[in-house]
């Protein structure tokens, strides 16, 4: 069975189709947990899915990444072959697992010069760490939803609750404080949209497959 591991529920929604399936609210410790819940129900793989920023100017709002690898802490974990292959075969690169989100484009340059990494989240390392700890394999399915040289702003730094939902109250409150965030945050959502479009597109096309075999 496999077990997959988002940080919002949203992500959630769209991989449910794959197999089982929790969502770590957004953080690297919610990620561990629901990874451990998940192989405590039977999972035999473990997938990270959703969302990524990117560190790689070439890589455009809705760019897939299934990386070759996770770098955490100086630490480098491949992920399986057999099983990115069957997800859509390798992006290629490496993915850095950050603590907090990597919000300004200086910061990503800086992170991308340092590690070589051609995008970022916050769940794969934890989602790593769980696979090495019980010997299963496991991949990564992201999209771009941060283009390299964009700056996120407040609000959208704010914007989830601990359950991994976006929290209108939040967001508004952060725009009625710093109205001028308001095109940005519209670009953010646009961005957004074409990541979780590619996501739903590439469940489709594995479901029209015949679905993710794992042993």
């Amino acid at each position: 069975m496999l077990g997959i591991v988002t940080g919002l529920t949203a992500e959630a929604r769209i991989a449910r189709r794959l197999g089982d399936v929790e969502a770590g609210g957004g953080t690297p410790f919610g990620a561990e947990i629901a990874a451990e819940r998940l192989v405590a129900r039977g999972a035999t793989a473990l997938l990270s899915f959703g969302l990524a920023g990117g560190l790689d100017p070439a890589l455009k709002p809705g760019h897939l990444v299934v990386p070759l690898a996770v770098v955490e802490h100086g630490i480098t974990t491949h992920t399986d072959a057999a099983l990115s292959k069957a997800i859509g075969g390798w992006f290629g690169g490496f993915l850095f697992a950050a603590d907090r989100i990597v919000a300004d484009p200086q910061a990503k340059r800086r992170l991308r010069a340092l590690t070589g990494a051609s995008a970022v989240d916050l769940e794969s390392g934890a989602v790593a760490r769980v696979a090495s700890r019980h010997d299963l394999p496991f991949a990564v399915l992201r999209a771009i939803c941060d283009h390299a040289h964009r700056a996120l702003p407040p609000a959208a730094l704010i914007a989830l609750d601990t359950d991994g939902a976006i929290s209108l109250r939040r967001v508004l409150g952060s725009l009625l404080r710093h109205p001028s965030q308001i095109g940005d945050m519209i670009g953010v959502g646009r961005d957004a949209a074409a990541a979780r479009r590619a996501l739903v597109r590439r469940v489709g096309d594995l479901i029209d497959q015949g679905g993710l075999l794992v042993l």
